[in-house]
């Protein structure tokens, strides 16, 4: 299946779009042409808007350096056969040139640039006052310095990245160490405990014909070591760190800044006399939703909505990406099969909706913990 087309990257806004209202200036210049020479502007003012929409999907790409190539070629064409004020074209490129990752490739643009910027006017040197002047060397300083700034945003947008990166194969780390853990502990307590209880069953069995009275009393240690078993189950439980849903929306939050997608979250987050256990399960289905929506809705904001009720608490997360088609769409995909398995732990349910975007509904009754009398 094909993706579907986008004028420009949708993470990026309306900026590109923003830029392309100078494109106005060159057509006005292109009015006072005439004939076959108009024609001919004309088709390269469209074939220069058309590398300016490649350009933001070629970045990385071999291509993108003769995007760039052609791009400079045009205005030069345009500035020295048409209006010298095409110079200012340049703006577009200068920007693009900062995305060069390669440093010889960037400088290589950056001699392109200025011999783009200055041939034209040591050309028509003769014609031009010092009032022109005065106008036309400031801009081109800012046309020359930019590529500098634009690399030094994407230099630094790249760290973020990595550093995105690291944090997250840190939390990896963690996460696998407590799975050790959790499984070393498991088989050095309870493993034990559950074969104990194996073998007084097995022992009860062979018993409750034969001496009853000794049955009885196996079966009561079977009782005190089922107990006992339940509580080395609720300290190792206690021992695991609960994430509640303040401390995941934090995280949610550099992630969606991360992906440049805008959030609003409403209600009351921090679910007071909500137990652990649906606050955890409460917080990973949380993030399981936004990194849908980071990787697959195209979408620039995102909603998260929590209201607790007497009785269960309902989290909202609604985007305004491209949606999804709800009658097709299997639950068993895109995480929601994990969703629904652990709200089945606490009775909770998802219910997905698709209109000018995604919404996730996520119920969850509250279940209110009662305290069990421990016998000794």
């Amino acid at each position: 299946m094909f993706g579907k087309f986008e004028v420009f990257p949708r993470k990026l806004g309306y900026f590109p779009y923003l830029w392309l209202l100078y494109i106005s200036m060159p057509i006005i210049y292109m009015t006072q042409e005439q004939g076959l020479k108009a024609v001919c502007g004309y088709i390269m003012i469209g074939v220069f808007i058309f590398t300016y929409r490649q350009l933001y999907f070629a970045e990385g790409r071999p291509s993108f350096s003769y995007l760039l190539a052609l791009q400079m070629l045009i205005i030069l064409v345009l500035t020295l056969f048409y209006n010298p004020y095409n110079l200012f074209m340049g703006f577009f490129t200068s920007n693009f040139i900062g995305w060069h990752t390669d440093k010889f490739k960037f400088k290589i643009s950056m001699i392109a640039l200025i011999i783009m910027e200055t041939l034209p006017i040591i050309i028509n040197m003769s014609y031009i006052s010092p009032m022109e002047y005065l106008f036309l060397i400031p801009f081109i300083i800012i046309m020359i310095v930019t590529p500098f700034g634009a690399r030094s945003m994407k230099k630094y947008q790249y760290l973020e990245q990595q550093l995105d990166q690291a944090n997250e194969h840190i939390k990896q780390l963690i996460k696998r160490e407590e799975r050790m853990r959790i499984s070393r502990d498991l088989h050095d307590t309870l493993g034990h405990t559950l074969s104990l209880i194996t073998l007084k069953s097995q022992l009860v069995e062979k018993l409750v014909d034969k001496n009853p009275t000794r049955a009885r009393l196996e079966v009561k240690e079977i009782e005190r070591t089922s107990r006992a078993a339940l509580k080395q189950v609720r300290e190792l439980v206690s021992d695991m760190r609960a994430v509640t849903l303040t401390e995941e929306l934090i995280e949610v939050k550099v992630i969606l800044q991360s992906a440049r997608i805008g959030l609003a979250v409403e209600g009351d987050i921090k679910l007071a006399g909500i137990p652990d256990l649906t606050q955890n399960i409460l917080s990973m289905c949380l993030r399981e939703a936004i990194t849908n929506i980071v990787k697959h809705s195209q979408a620039t904001n995102c909603t998260i909505h929590i209201e607790q009720l007497e009785a269960k608490v309902i989290l909202t997360v609604q985007d305004n990406g491209i949606g999804c088609d709800v009658d097709n769409h299997s639950l068993q995909g895109n995480g929601l099969k994990g969703m629904r398995e652990r709200l089945s732990l606490i009775e909770g349910s998802v219910v997905l909706s698709s209109n000018k975007g995604t919404t996730l509904t996520i119920t969850s009754p509250i279940v209110i913990k009662e305290e069990e009398e421990e016998i000794a």
